[in-house]
C-alpha cells in the first residue's frame, strides 16, 4: 500500500514539474507595465523578471534635475518587477496549490 502511494505521489510531482516548466515558458512571454511620474516613465517587465522596455517622456528629461528622472525610473522598475513577481506567484499558486517551492 505504501509503495503504491509513493508511486502515485511521484507521478503527481512529475506532472506538476512539467506544468511548471510550461508555465515558466508562458510567463516569459507575458508582461506587466508600471508607470511613475504620471506616466513620465513607463517600464515593462516579463514573467522572468526581466525589464523588456523603458519609455521616457521627453518632457521628463530635465538636464537641471537628472536625479528626479533617475528616481522615476527606479520607482517604475521596482514596481514593474513587483508586479511581475506577483503575476508569477499567482500563476504558480494555481499549479502548486500555493505550496512554497524552493526556487520559485
Amino acid at each position: 500500500m505504501g509503495m503504491n502511494n509513493l508511486n502515485k505521489m511521484m507521478k503527481q510531482m512529475q506532472k506538476m514539474q512539467a506544468q511548471i516548466a510550461k508555465l515558466q515558458d508562458e510567463l516569459g512571454e507575458r508582461t506587466v507595465e508600471a508607470a511613475a511620474g504620471g506616466g513620465a516613465v513607463v517600464v515593462t517587465a516579463n514573467g522572468r523578471q526581466e525589464i523588456v522596455s523603458i519609455k521616457i517622456d521627453p518632457d521628463a528629461v530635465d538636464p537641471e534635475d537628472v536625479e528626479m528622472l533617475q528616481d522615476l525610473i527606479l520607482a517604475a522598475v521596482n514596481e514593474a518587477l513587483r508586479q511581475s513577481q506577483e503575476m508569477v506567484a499567482k500563476e504558480m499558486g494555481k499549479i502548486t496549490g500555493n505550496m512554497r517551492l524552493p526556487g520559485f
